[in-house]
C-alpha cells in the first residue's frame, strides 16, 4: 500500500470515529425511524395529493366521472383526447422572477452602518448563490402544492485561498418534508422535523466518511412524479432536527439502518478532541513544532490558537508573545494593513525548533488513533483585533495558572451560536389547520376535469359530423366515386336517394366551456389585463392599468408570504455568517453615484462588550424585503421615470452638465446601455468647463483696482479710457 493510500485510509478511519463513533446508540436510531414512519402515516395522503397536482399542472388526461353513466359498471377509465391545460396557464400567469431583496433595520441608531453592511453582504450572497433557477422552481411548486421550503447549511468544503466555508441554500420540495403530526402553525414551533434528501453513495461517503454501497433507496418518489424507480447508485439520507432540553438544536443523519451523523446542539463550534491527550486535533497541513511533544501544560499553539504549546516560566511566556508580535508584524507589512485573527500558515524562524507537517491520522503528540466530537464555548483570540465600531478585543498575554506556572493566556469571546431550524417553510395563502397553503390546482381541478369533458364532447361531436346518402334497400346500388355512374330505380325508389348534412351545433358547449374557463380565472383573481391578454372591458390605458391593480391586489398575499419567507431566510444567512465566517469576506456594492464600492463583512464588528467586561454579540436587527425591488426590476419603467424626472427639473437644471452627469449615472444604475461612456464623456466635459471658468477668472482683473473688465468679446479699449495712467 502506497503512503498516500495509508494517509487516506487513516483519515477516512479518523473522520468516521468522530462523527459515527463505535458502539452507537441504536435506540436512538430506532427512536428516529419510529418518528419517520409515524411522519408518514400522518403526511401520506398529502403527498399522495401532491403526485396528482404534479400530474394535473403537467396536462393529465385522465377524467373524473361527472354524470351516473360515467360510473355505471364497464364504463371504464376515460381519458381526454385534447387537454385545454387551465391549470398550467393560471399558475404561469402568476410566475415572478423577481428576487426579495434584503432590507435590514437596526434597533439603534448606532447600529446604522452595521445594517447597511449586512444589507451588502446578503445581496453579494444573492448573486453568488443560484436564486435565479431556485426561485423559478419555488415559484411554481408554491402555487402547485401551496408551499415550498428552504434549506439553510453552511459547507465548510468550500474554501478559498482566504476563506474557509460558505452558505449554502438549497429548495425543499414539499414531498421531502416529514414534519411532526398535529403541528400546523410552523416549522419553529415543531419539537423536531426529518428532511429527506435524494443523494448518491459516493456522495455520502466524501461527506460522511460511511460506507454505505450495501445499502438500496427507500424513498425514490421524492425524486420526481411517476415512473421513478430505484437505482443502484441513490439512496434517500435522511436528516433529523429536534429542539434540546438545554436549548440548541440536534442533528441525527442516518439511511435505512446505517448511522451517519450524531451531533447534539449541532449549531455550536465542534471540534475533534484527541480521547488520549484531550487536545484539539490540528487540520491537514498544519505546522506541528516538535517542542509541543513534551510533556506540561496544554496551551494555545500560536500557530493555530488550538490547545498544544508548552512555557515553562514567565521569561519563555515574554519571549513566545515576542514571537506572535514579529509575526503579526510580518504579516502586516506583507499584506499591508493591520492583520487580524490567527495566523494559520505562518513560516517559522530557522532557529525554532524542529516541525513536521500534519496529515491526517493519529494525534501528533500522543498517537492515539481515536477523537472524540467536543463543544467549543469560547473562541480563542491570540492576536488584538479593532473592530469598525471600536471595540478593542486584546490578544494573547503572559500570565499565570492557579499553580502559579507561566501560560500564555488567550482572550476568550463567546461562539455564536444561531439556535434556529435551517428549513424555512414558504405557504402560498395560509389555510388554517394546514402546514401548507392553499393550493391554486386544488382550488380549480373541478374546472379543468369539466373543460376536459366538454373539449372531448365537442371533438367527438365534429368527427362525427358530415354528409350521409340514403338509399333503396337494394343490394346493386352503391356509391361509388366513378363519375357518371348510372342507377336504375323505380320512381318509388328514387324517393328514398337523398342526402343528409351533419354539421353538429356546438353554440351551448362553447358558451358553458368560456363560462367555466372564466369561473376558474374568478376564483384566483386572474384577469385579461393582468395575463397581458386583450381586455375589452377597459376603454383606455389607465383602465387596463386599474384592471391589472385589482388583480394584483387579490394576489397581494401571495407576494407577502414569499417576503417573510425571504425575510427569514435572510435573518438565518446572517446568524450563520455571524457564527461560521471567521475570516473578513469582500463586499462589493454602488454608491448613489452609481460607483462600486468595496468593503468587508466582518463578524467580529458585531461583537460588544458589556459594562461587566463581558463579550456578546449583536444581533439584534430587523430583517424585511425592500418592497421597491419589483418596481426596480422593471427597468423599462425606471428609465421613464428617470427621464421624466430630469425633464421636470427633479435633478436641476437639465441644461447643466453636472445635472446631466447626475441623470447618466442614474440611468447607469438602472443599466441603460451606453450610460456608463456617456457619463464618462460628461465628466470630460465638465472638467474643461471647470478649466475654462478658471482660465476666464485668472484674466478678470481683481475687485476694486478701478480697471473695468474686458468685454466678453474682446476688442480695444474704449476711447475714452484711451491715454489714462494704469495703477
Amino acid at each position: 500500500m502506497s503512503k498516500n493510500s495509508r494517509r487516506k485510509k487513516r483519515r477516512q478511519a479518523s473522520r468516521t470515529a468522530v462523527r459515527r463513533q463505535p458502539g452507537f446508540d441504536r435506540s436512538k436510531l430506532a427512536i428516529w425511524q419510529n418518528r419517520l414512519a409515524m411522519s408518514n402515516r400522518e403526511y401520506g395522503p398529502e403527498v399522495e395529493k401532491m403526485d396528482d397536482r404534479e400530474r394535473l399542472y403537467n396536462g393529465d388526461t385522465k377524467l373524473r366521472p361527472l354524470i351516473d353513466a360515467d360510473k355505471a359498471p364497464g364504463a371504464g377509465d376515460m381519458k381526454a383526447t385534447h387537454v385545454r391545460n387551465i391549470i398550467f396557464e393560471n399558475i404561469e400567469s402568476q410566475i415572478s422572477s423577481s428576487i426579495p431583496q434584503p432590507k435590514v433595520t437596526p434597533r439603534r441608531q448606532k447600529d446604522e452602518i452595521l445594517a447597511d453592511r449586512i444589507e451588502h453582504f446578503l445581496r453579494n450572497e444573492l448573486d453568488r448563490l443560484n436564486f435565479e433557477s431556485m426561485n423559478d422552481m419555488s415559484e411554481r411548486t408554491v402555487l402547485i402544492q401551496g408551499g415550498v421550503g428552504y434549506r439553510v447549511a453552511w459547507d465548510n468544503t468550500k474554501r478559498t485561498h482566504n476563506t474557509v466555508g460558505e452558505a449554502n441554500v438549497g429548495m425543499i420540495h414539499p414531498k421531502q418534508l416529514a414534519p411532526q403530526p398535529g403541528v400546523f402553525s410552523s416549522i419553529d414551533d415543531m419539537d423536531w422535523f426529518i428532511v429527506k434528501i435524494p443523494s448518491t453513495k459516493g456522495a455520502v461517503e466524501r461527506e460522511f466518511g460511511v460506507n454505505i454501497y450495501e445499502e438500496s433507496e427507500s424513498e425514490p418518489g421524492i425524486r420526481g412524479v411517476d415512473g421513478i424507480s430505484q437505482t443502484e447508485d441513490a439512496v434517500t439520507v435522511y436528516e433529523g432536527y429536534e429542539k434540546a432540553e438545554g436549548g440548541g438544536i440536534n442533528k441525527y443523519v442516518w439511511v435505512n439502518d446505517v448511522e451517519l451523523e450524531d451531533i447534539e446542539n449541532y449549531q455550536a463550534r465542534h471540534q475533534p478532541t484527541c480521547c488520549g491527550c484531550g487536545r484539539v486535533r490540528p487540520m491537514p497541513g498544519q505546522v506541528i513544532l516538535s517542542s509541543t511533544r513534551a510533556p506540561g501544560n496544554l496551551l494555545p499553539d500560536p500557530m493555530t490558537g488550538s490547545l498544544g504549546g508548552l512555557l515553562d516560566n514567565e521569561q519563555a511566556a515574554q519571549d513566545a508573545a515576542g514571537q506572535i508580535l514579529a509575526m503579526r508584524m510580518a504579516a502586516e507589512a506583507a499584506t499591508g494593513k493591520p492583520h487580524e485573527g490567527i495566523l494559520p500558515g505562518m513560516e517559522v524562524a530557522a532557529d525554532e525548533p524542529p516541525q513536521e507537517v500534519y496529515d491526517g491520522g493519529p494525534c501528533p503528540w500522543c498517537g492515539c488513533e481515536d477523537f472524540t466530537d467536543q463543544e467549543q464555548e469560547f473562541e480563542q483570540v491570540m492576536l488584538p483585533i479593532t473592530t469598525a465600531t471600536g471595540i478593542d478585543i486584546p490578544g494573547a498575554a503572559p500570565g499565570f495558572d492557579a499553580a502559579g506556572n507561566a501560560v500564555w493566556k488567550p482572550t476568550l469571546i463567546p461562539f455564536y451560536k444561531p439556535d434556529v431550524y435551517p428549513v424555512i417553510l414558504q405557504r402560498s395563502v395560509s389555510v388554517y389547520g394546514q402546514l401548507l397553503g392553499n393550493s391554486d390546482v386544488d382550488a380549480i381541478r373541478d374546472q379543468q376535469n369539466t373543460i376536459n369533458r366538454l373539449e372531448k364532447k365537442i371533438i367527438d361531436r365534429l368527427l362525427k359530423a358530415g354528409s350521409r346518402v340514403s338509399l333503396p334497400n337494394r343490394a346493386d346500388l352503391r356509391l361509388d366515386p366513378t363519375d357518371g355512374e348510372a342507377w336504375y330505380v323505380d320512381p318509388a325508389e328514387k324517393q328514398c336517394i337523398d342526402v343528409y348534412e351533419f354539421k353538429g351545433d356546438l353554440q351551448y358547449e362553447i358558451a358553458y366551456l368560456q363560462m367555466v374557463y372564466e369561473e376558474a380565472r374568478q376564483i384566483l383573481g386572474i384577469t385579461d389585463a393582468f395575463q397581458g391578454r386583450r381586455d375589452t372591458t377597459a376603454t383606455s390605458g389607465a383602465a387596463k392599468e386599474f384592471s391589472a391593480a385589482q388583480a394584483a391586489g387579490r394576489l397581494e398575499s401571495k407576494r407577502v408570504m414569499k417576503n417573510a419567507a425571504y425575510a427569514r431566510l435572510f435573518e438565518i444567512m446572517f446568524k450563520f455568517a455571524l457564527a461560521y465566517s471567521d475570516e473578513p469576506r469582500p463586499v462589493s456594492y454602488k454608491d448613489f453615484k452609481g460607483e462600486n464600492q468595496y468593503e468587508e463583512f466582518s463578524r467580529y464588528d458585531f461583537l460588544e462588550k458589556d459594562s461587566s467586561g463581558q463579550y456578546y454579540w449583536n444581533d439584534q436587527f430587523l430583517f424585511s424585503c425592500d418592497t421597491s425591488a419589483p418596481l426596480a426590476s422593471n427597468r423599462e419603467a425606471m428609465w421613464q421615470e428617470t427621464r421624466m424626472n430630469l425633464q421636470t427639473g427633479a435633478f436641476g437644471d437639465p441644461s447643466r452638465t453636472d445635472t446631466l452627469i447626475l441623470f447618466w449615472s442614474k440611468m447607469e444604475l438602472l443599466h441603460y446601455p451606453g450610460a456608463g461612456q456617456t457619463k464618462k464623456f460628461l465628466e470630460e466635459r465638465l472638467k474643461q468647463e471647470q478649466a475654462q471658468a478658471q482660465a476666464t477668472a485668472q484674466e478678470q482683473p481683481p475687485a476694486g483696482s478701478g480697471i473695468p473688465a474686458a468685454p466678453a468679446g474682446g476688442g480695444e479699449m474704449p476711447q475714452a479710457m484711451q491715454g489714462l495712467p494704469v495703477g
